[in-house]
């Protein structure tokens, strides 16, 4: 299965506090989210089906920062950005508006987080086509 950088466009349908492990309660307005991440390891895109799983209570596992966030019930995945092939997760994040929670889904990387906040599914691929034109 082949593996990338994806960004899932996330819908919180009301204010929500969520346990983000070792982050702690972090407070989520309602609004629209990014959250990139990376798919290089076993299962590569399979991940993002992981992830609609949990999003949609079919799965309640959680291993990453935004694993805590979906399985917030006011939360869902509204569509998924790909670029397959291409290691762009920390580019793409620097792109996008910063979210709440300085640090989620960037424990093992130095940005400042890979949540973003007040984004369209356009601006995030938009990030990804040219986080991708600057490594090529």
């Amino acid at each position: 299965m082949t593996g990338g950088t994806y960004s899932l466009v996330l819908d919180v349908a009301r204010d929500a506090t969520v346990d983000v492990g070792a982050l702690g309660a972090l407070k989520i307005p309602a609004g629209t989210y990014a959250y990139t991440g990376n798919a290089f390891g076993p299962g590569g895109f399979g991940r993002v089906d992981r992830h609609r799983e949990l999003a949609a209570g079919d799965r309640d596992t959680t291993h990453w920062h935004v694993d805590y966030l979906l399985a917030h019930d006011a939360a869902s995945v509204r569509d998924v950005v790909t670029t397959p092939g291409a290691d762009v997760e920390c580019a793409v994040a620097k792109r996008l508006p910063a979210g709440p929670g300085d640090g989620f889904g960037a424990s093992d990387c130095a940005c400042d987080g890979h949540l973003a906040a007040g984004v369209t599914r356009d601006a995030v691929a938009a990030a990804h086509r040219d986080a991708l034109d600057d490594v090529e």
